[in-house]
């Protein structure tokens, strides 16, 4: 039986500050392997790795999809010195504009 191809949609790479350790040509030789016709990189609160990802992705058979895990609260002082509750958005491109 066919399996349908997966995306991951949420992956945090060794850019993704204190929470992440996956590393670029070792994803692509895994999504690869797996047939994954896509992934994300959505690494915490900021996107260092944005253009290699998409440069080692783009001609790979791979499609890369830009995003990032942003932090999303009423007050980011009071969040971050008060230990006020805040969330996390997943954002990813869909294309230029």
């Amino acid at each position: 039986m066919a399996h349908k191809p997966f995306v991951h949609l949420h992956l945090h790479t060794q850019y993704s500050l204190l929470d992440g350790a996956t590393r670029l040509p070792e994803l692509l030789t895994r999504c690869k392997e797996l047939n994954m016709p896509a992934v994300a990189v959505t690494d915490h609160g900021n996107m260092y790795c944005a253009w290699k990802f998409y440069n080692m992705f783009a001609n790979s058979g791979v499609k890369p999809i830009i995003g990032c895990e942003f932090y999303m609260c009423d007050d980011h002082n009071k969040a971050v010195y008060e230990n006020r509750e805040y969330h996390h958005l997943i954002l990813l491109a869909k294309n230029n504009e």
